[in-house]
């Protein structure tokens, strides 16, 4: 002890140039640091999900999940293998074992997926590996209401508009929303129109399917250029949708002028709807919109949760219609609380060690004598 006094004492300009230095690079370190309320601890996973509209659960079992499960069976490194399925859905999630390179496992797993989706029902949608999330995924609940716009036309700004500028945040890894209305136009049939304009739900659904679809357009080939030219599709709205001719066989005795006279609207109800939502968000004890941020295992989540706000923040004047409270879950508050909680107790502590110090070290016997011979 003597010696690291005496050495410190000697070299008393170096050990403070090195303390500064601790202290300075020590600052940087905590304020980069990532932060989180626990630490990561689930093992390498790989979620799949594969939408079957209209299947029921054990349909989603047999024809979905089950053959999903063979392909995946055998991938290297795989450890545990669970799966769920419910009314039109299915999940499959694989955990595979620790120190895997998730990136690999998720690349294994992309190519056996491909091989078995072609062998899918019609009515399941492409398989979907869902985004990889850390451990405590949800790093913000974000809530949308409004007096003004229904649920359809915030579920269109929230889709086209928030959503994306959420997920080009980094460190977000999926903003899911609860309680979405999607815009749709529906054709309600009516059997007894139907049955009276001799019409079959074949030639309607036909109808409808090819008045809404996509076509190419092609290219006109002049002299000095090529010109692209643009399909612009027929339906943009009810009132269009109820004007589509029905094509129907010619029938005995009939022109084909007769034949095709019946439009979608003389046998269906066109409405703009939504499909049949799965659930429901209540924000502030209204109907709205619930954006769950999750985040991406690699991010910080007080970084992650600043960003987001400020996204929302520049958001703001183009949503004049909208109230967004980020306010209902944040995880970030429980650090920042925390961090402030440390600081205080620190500088507490900085002080009592100086003032024992400052009692212990102080000659008072010599500050006595020198009081009394004054």
């Amino acid at each position: 002890m003597r010696w690291i006094v005496a050495t410190a004492l000697r070299l008393r300009f170096a050990v403070v140039a090195l303390a500064i230095l601790i202290i300075v690079g020590g600052t940087r370190a905590a304020r980069d640091t990532p932060l989180d309320v626990f630490p990561e601890f689930a093992p390498p996973l790989v979620e799949m999900q594969t939408e079957a509209p209209g299947l029921s659960t054990s349909e989603v079992e047999s024809l979905v999940t089950v053959p999903i499960e063979t392909a995946m069976n055998g991938v290297v490194g795989l450890k545990t293998l669970r799966s769920k399925s419910v009314l039109g859905l299915s999940s499959v999630v694989l955990i595979f074992d620790e120190g895997t390179n998730l990136m690999e496992a998720r690349q294994l797993v992309q190519e056996r997926l491909l091989r078995i989706a072609t062998t899918l029902p019609a009515a399941a949608h492409p398989p979907v590996i869902l985004s990889p999330l850390s451990s405590l995924s949800r790093v913000l609940k974000i809530g949308m209401t409004s007096q003004k716009l229904s649920q359809i036309e915030m579920t269109t700004l929230a889709k086209w508009t928030v959503r994306p500028r959420l997920m080009s945040v980094p460190g977000v890894a999926n903003v899911a929303i609860w309680g979405q209305r999607d815009r749709q136009l529906q054709v309600l049939i009516d059997p007894a129109r139907l049955r009276a304009s001799n019409v079959t739900l074949t030639e309607v659904l036909a109808a409808a399917r090819e008045g809404t679809s996509a076509a190419a357009g092609g290219f006109l080939e002049t002299a000095q250029q090529r010109l692209a030219v643009a399909h612009a599709p027929a339906v943009a709205s009810v009132a269009d949708l109820r004007q589509i001719l029905i094509a129907r066989p010619a029938a005995p005795g009939n022109s084909p002028a007769s034949n095709n006279a019946v439009r979608i609207g003389d046998v269906a109800d066109v409405v703009e709807g939504f499909p049949p939502p799965i659930g429901d968000a209540i924000v502030n004890d209204v109907p709205g919109l619930l954006l769950i941020v999750e985040k991406h295992p690699d991010g910080n989540t007080l970084q992650v949760t600043r960003d987001v706000e400020a996204a929302i923040e520049a958001l703001k004047p183009g949503l004049p219609d909208v109230s967004v409270d980020s306010t209902i879950f944040r995880p970030a508050t429980f650090i920042e609380l925390s961090l402030q909680h440390l600081n205080q107790a620190l500088l507490v502590g900085c002080l009592l060690v100086i003032i024992v110090l400052a009692v212990f070290l102080y000659d008072w016997r010599t500050a006595l004598i020198s009081s009394i011979a004054i």
